[in-house]
């Protein structure tokens, strides 16, 4: 395998690497909404009052940070 100079490295070639990331990210921000909400289910009624709110404030700022990782990306 030979070795790669700076000059090898494409455009192409970063642009797949920051969308894979991008994709990583928005995977990774996903699973964590899915785990709130899993642990979230069931203590409503008995949380104390804005605690609901929150956690669905929260859900809305990962989905909102999420989504847009690779909208109208290549």
């Amino acid at each position: 395998m030979s070795t790669l100079r700076p000059g090898d490295i494409t455009d192409e070639m970063i642009q797949a690497m920051d969308t894979a990331k991008r994709q990583a990210l928005q995977k990774d921000l996903r699973a964590l909404a899915a785990n709130i909400r899993a642990d979230a289910e069931g203590r409503y009624d008995s949380a104390e009052p804005g605690w609901r709110a929150g956690v669905e404030w929260t859900l809305l700022w990962i989905e909102n940070t999420a989504g847009p990782l690779t909208e109208g990306k290549p």
